[in-house]
């Protein structure tokens, strides 16, 4: 029987993906977009499901988000932001908005899902982070901060909700070809491309695959987990 699948940062890249992949598993899909609305609503449309306007990073828009849209059964937290740019530049406002929404969105969101998870012994958390949090890399060093961070909430909040049948588990795609790395020269594009072991970039479906099968009953057992889609990038 499907279940309810909110998605953060759905509206378009690995998001949307993930949309599809859990659609095409049954789910009613709740797409969360904060300026796509355009896409956000062709993609609900689409999929039979629903699209929801929310910014990640206010706790009161997350709380909003969710009382307006059915429990959520399985909780992807998708929704980033990058910043490329050397550390000592980077403005409070720009480490702070980073922050806010890579880390906070994912904690209100989680915060907002679990109740209901936890009352009826049962939930999914993907949290999408990045192979960047993992490696670190120079001029992202607080987008790899906030990256990494989600690894240790992911690691905990297992241990934390086991008891309460919630699995979650943490996905940290590599070079994937989206919109945030559509800014990339190509000189670094191939020189990241090199850096991969089956030699090519990724795709939005390569992590949607992942996020689909840990959505899923067959994943039942797996929870705390940090596995990376990133052709061997991480080594």
């Amino acid at each position: 029987m499907g279940k309810t699948a909110l998605i953060t940062g759905g509206s378009r890249g690995i998001g949307a993906a993930c949309a599809r992949a859990l659609a095409s598993g049954g789910h009613h899909v709740v797409i969360q977009y904060l300026n796509s609305e355009t896409s956000a609503q062709a993609l609900a449309s689409e999929l039979g499901g629903a699209a929801v306007r929310a910014d990640v990073s206010e706790v009161a828009q997350v709380k909003r988000m969710f009382d307006s849209a059915n429990p959520a059964d399985i909780l992807v937290c998708s929704a980033g932001v990058s910043l490329l740019k050397l550390f000592t530049d980077t403005a409070e406002g720009e480490w702070r908005r980073l922050l806010d929404t890579n880390l906070g969105g994912v904690i209100s969101c989680c915060q907002a899902a679990i109740p209901h998870m936890v009352r009826q012994k049962y939930g999914r958390i993907i949290v999408i982070s990045s192979v960047w949090g993992v490696t670190g890399a120079a001029c992202e060093a607080v987008y790899s901060a906030s990256k990494a961070a989600l690894i240790g909430l992911t690691k905990s909040l297992a241990k934390e909700l086991g008891p309460s049948g919630i699995t979650v588990n943490c996905v940290t795609p590599g070079v994937i070809d989206t919109d945030m790395n559509a800014g990339l020269t190509p000189e670094v594009k191939e020189e990241l491309r090199s850096c991969t072991p089956l030699g090519c970039i990724g795709t939005p479906e390569d992590v949607a695959a992942l996020v689909k099968f840990l959505s899923s009953d067959e994943a039942r057992f797996i929870t705390g987990q940090v596995i990376g889609v990133d052709g061997g990038f991480a080594g």
